[in-house]
C-alpha cells in the first residue's frame, strides 16, 4: 500500500492526514490513530479533491476525535518503575515511589503517590522486575475486588446470568467471553470508569450474542446508549495502558 498525505482546513483548524490507498479498497474509511492521527484508507484511484471533500464533510467527527487523542496521556514505549514515572488508576495519574524497606509491605496509594516497596540493596535490574510484579498483582487485586460486582447491573438489563468474573491476563483483547464466564484483562482498571464500562458491557452483550452482528451491537446499545463514543476513546487510550 502506497501513503500520501494531505490537509484540509476546517474553520481556523487544519486537518492533516495520512492517505494509505490499497488495490483491494472500494469505499473510503476514516480512522483516527493515538500516534498517527487522521488516516483515510482509499482505493488506489480516488482524487486527493474527493478524499479532502470527504474529511471536510466528517471535519466535525475528526476534530472531537482529535481533541479526544490531545488529551491522552503519550504512550510509553517503555517502563523504566523507577520513582517520579506515572501510572494510571481508575484514569487518574498517580506517581510511582519507590520505599527501600527490609520487609515487603502491600502496595499503596497515598497522597496522590502510588507507593511501592523495595529490598533494601537489590540490584537495579532485579528491582525493575519487583516493582512491575507489585504493581502488576496490585491491579490485580482491584481489578478482582471491583470488576465483579460493576458487572453485575448490566447482565440484570439483559436478564443474563453470569457464573464469574475472571481478571485475567491478556495481551491483545480487552475481554473474552464463554459460557458464562466472562474474562477480563486486568489493565482495564487504569482506564476511566466510562471505559471500563464499555468493556465490561460489551462482554454481557456476548452472553447474548456470540458475534459482532447488528444484533450485538443494537443489544450493547441498550445497556450502553453512547458506547460508541466509550468505544472510540477506548481506542485512542488503549495503547498507554499496555505495558
Amino acid at each position: 500500500m502506497k501513503s500520501e498525505h494531505s490537509t484540509v482546513q476546517w474553520g481556523t483548524t487544519p486537518i492533516p492526514y495520512r492517505i494509505v490507498r490499497s488495490a483491494r479498497r472500494r469505499t473510503v474509511s476514516l480512522t483516527i490513530e493515538a500516534r498517527d492521527g487522521l488516516i483515510v484508507t482509499a482505493p488506489e484511484t480516488a482524487p486527493i479533491a474527493k478524499l479532502d471533500a470527504i474529511v471536510k464533510a466528517k471535519a466535525t467527527w475528526v476534530v472531537s476525535r482529535m481533541r479526544l487523542r490531545d488529551e491522552l496521556p503519550p504512550a510509553l514505549t517503555s517502563r523504566e518503575f523507577v520513582s517520579g514515572e506515572s501510572f494510571l488508576y481508575l484514569g487518574r495519574q498517580y506517581r510511582l515511589r519507590l520505599i527501600p524497606v527490609p520487609a515487603p509491605r502491600p502496595v499503596a496509594l497515598r497522597g496522590g503517590w502510588l507507593e511501592v516497596a523495595v529490598p533494601k540493596g537489590r540490584r537495579r535490574e532485579l528491582q525493575k522486575d519487583i516493582v512491575r510484579a507489585a504493581l502488576i498483582a496490585w491491579y490485580k487485586r482491584l481489578a478482582t475486588e471491583r470488576l465483579p460486582d460493576w458487572t453485575q447491573p448490566f447482565a440484570a438489563k439483559l436478564g443474563a446470568s453470569i457464573s464469574e468474573v475472571r481478571i485475567a491476563e491478556q495481551d491483545k483483547r480487552w475481554g473474552s467471553c464463554s459460557s458464562s464466564i466472562l474474562r477480563i484483562n486486568w489493565r482495564i482498571i487504569q482506564a476511566p470508569r466510562t471505559l471500563i464500562d464499555y468493556v465490561l458491557a460489551h462482554e454481557v452483550a456476548h452472553l447474548i450474542h456470540e458475534h459482532h452482528g447488528r444484533d450485538f451491537w443494537a443489544t450493547l446499545g441498550r445497556i450502553l446508549p453512547d458506547y460508541e463514543e466509550r468505544r472510540a476513546r477506548l481506542k485512542l487510550l488503549g495503547p498507554t495502558l499496555l505495558w
